[in-house]
Formats: C-alpha cells, sequence, structure tokens
C-alpha cells in the first residue's frame, strides 16, 4: 500500500474500481451474543427473565439450556446430576415460584411454608431418622420399616431417584393461636400436626404422574415416642453420605437448634442431607407420634417425594 499523510488521498482515489473502505462489525451472533452469555453468568433469575423479554434477539441468547443451567446449580448449590427429563429453564421456575405440593393439593391443611435449600442424592438408599442421635449411627439390620422404627427410630428408604431434591418444611395447625391468627379453619386431621419435613425430587412439580394425581404418597411406616420430648426432629441422608465430613454438622444438632425458649422451627442443609427442628412448649411435651410418607412414580416406581410428620399424642 502507498504511503500518504492524513489529509491526503492517494491519487486513484475517485477510480471507479476503488471501493470505499467500510469499518467491519462482527455478526450478532458471533462475539456478542459469546459476551452476552457470559454476562447471564452473573445474573439472578429474575434480571434473565427480564432481559429474554425485552427482543427476539436477547431472548435466543438468554433462553439457552446452559445458561439456565448454570444458573439453577449456583442458585440451588448443588452439582451437575448429569441428565434431566425436562428444561432447566423449566426446572428452575418450577423450584424458585414457591410452590409445594399442599398448594396442589390439601390447600385446607396448610398455614405457612418455609423453604430449606436443595441437596443430592447420588445413591438409590435414604436414611430416615426422627431422634436427636450422635455419630456413630445406628444402622437398621432389619428389612421391615415399622421394625425398623421400632428398634432405633430410623429406617432405610430404598429405590430413591437420584437427583436434586428440594427441601422445605410445612407448618401446620398446632397453634390454635396461630391458625386464628391465619383464619384458617382446623379440621380433626391437621390440628395436631405441628411440623412435617416435605422433601421432593426437582421434576416432580413437572411430571404428569403428579399434576394428573396418578402419583399420590402412602404411608411407609409409623412410630410412637410415648415419652416427654424436647422438640420434634426429622432427617433425611442419602445413605451413601451418612458417615461423612459433609453430613457432619447436622448431627452437631446443638449448633442449629433453637433455644429452649424458642419454638420456631430450625433447619439445617447439607450436600447430601436436610434435618429441621421444632422446639416444644411445656404442654404440649405428652409424646410425638411420627409418620414416614413416601411417594413413588407410579406403582413400583422410584421414591420421588418424603414426608416425615410430627403429631401430638
Amino acid at each position: 500500500m502507498d504511503e500518504f499523510t492524513v489529509g491526503e488521498l492517494p491519487s486513484d482515489a475517485n477510480h471507479p474500481s476503488r471501493k470505499p473502505v467500510v469499518p467491519h462489525r462482527r455478526p450478532a451472533s458471533g462475539y456478542e451474543q459469546d459476551l452476552w452469555t457470559y454476562i447471564a453468568r452473573f445474573l439472578d433469575g429474575r434480571s434473565l427473565v427480564m432481559l429474554a423479554a425485552s427482543n427476539k434477539w436477547f431472548n435466543n441468547v438468554i433462553m439457552q439450556e446452559c445458561i439456565w443451567k448454570f444458573t439453577c446449580l449456583r442458585d440451588l448449590q448443588v452439582h451437575d446430576p448429569g441428565h434431566v427429563a425436562f428444561s432447566w429453564s423449566k426446572l428452575y421456575g418450577s423450584v424458585v415460584d414457591g410452590s409445594h405440593s399442599y398448594i396442589f393439593r390439601q390447600q385446607e391443611k396448610h398455614i405457612d411454608w418455609m423453604r430449606i435449600g436443595a441437596f443430592s442424592f447420588d445413591s438409590e438408599v435414604a436414611f430416615l431418622c426422627e431422634r436427636m442421635v450422635n455419630l456413630p449411627v445406628k444402622i437398621p439390620k432389619q428389612e421391615n420399616i415399622d421394625d425398623m422404627l421400632q428398634s432405633c427410630g430410623s429406617c432405610l428408604l430404598r429405590k430413591i431417584k437420584t437427583g436434586i431434591w428440594i427441601a422445605g418444611t410445612i407448618y401446620n395447625l398446632f397453634d390454635a393461636q396461630y391458625a386464628t391468627k391465619k383464619n384458617v379453619k382446623v379440621s380433626n386431621d391437621n390440628a395436631r400436626t405441628m411440623q412435617m419435613l416435605d422433601a421432593r425430587h426437582i421434576e416432580l412439580f413437572l411430571s404428569q404422574g403428579y399434576q394428573d394425581g396418578s402419583w399420590d404418597y402412602e404411608l411407609v411406616g409409623s412410630h410412637e415416642i410415648k415419652k416427654t420430648v424436647r422438640g420434634a426432629y426429622g432427617a433425611i441422608f442419602d445413605f451413601k453420605y451418612l458417615t461423612s465430613k459433609s453430613t457432619a454438622g447436622i448431627f452437631d444438632y446443638k449448633s442449629w437448634i433453637g433455644q429452649p425458649n424458642d419454638f420456631q422451627p430450625k433447619a439445617i442443609i447439607a450436600l447430601h442431607a436436610v434435618a429441621v427442628n421444632t422446639n416444644l412448649q411445656e404442654n404440649q411435651e405428652a409424646g410425638v407420634l411420627i409418620k414416614y410418607h413416601a411417594m413413588r412414580a407410579g406403582a413400583d416406581g422410584e421414591v420421588v417425594s418424603i414426608r416425615i410428620s410430627q403429631q401430638l399424642l
């Protein structure tokens, strides 16, 4: 190329064969998309939805599965479960919209709900317990769930659907004054239920079997504590990690339960376990009935939801 000074044009600048120089622009599908895909990793779900609604180009970029998968795993603080049956955007929506099983069914029994968090099942065996225990944990040897509960107050539940599970606690009508304040009618079924640990597979609410009502909870075992108890406790563990360091904090219950005069439910979540505890008032410490419920994906399907409930005797 010939050299020329600023302000000068080469002698052949006006020649018909010479085309004007146009600044190069990268296509919208190139660098810009990669940039916004990167930026999206730092946005919360609400911001992502607002950005996707701004125009078609942003919708195409933001609705990529990789973005919603990253957002879901980041916000839930769990590891990648591998294959999932639904899009990550739908999974994220079903997790953060505040839904729980009592919204879909038995609304009249529900007062309040507290989301605890998410944990993972890597194995297909769950360890359920309703007592404050310290390590080493007594592993039930019986195969019958009722025998397990009677012997050690804990049991193993098999054929668990692996992957991400969402946990919360449901408060029912155990407090008459609270029920009156909330203007909720007390029924015989729920008047004495004081706490429920509710855990579900992340895909449950999107599954046809749950939506059409063909999947339902079944009682798998119950156990009575016929003595004074200081609190209601329930815990769910991935059996594979029962004695790992990641779940040790749950057994250190003094570090997370409330003070004796604190009657608000307290919960703790770990990578592979969850637990909840509610202290009881003196006039309520007459014994507790514990029930274990499980929902399966069909008659012989995998367990997709677990409940541990406590009722005053």
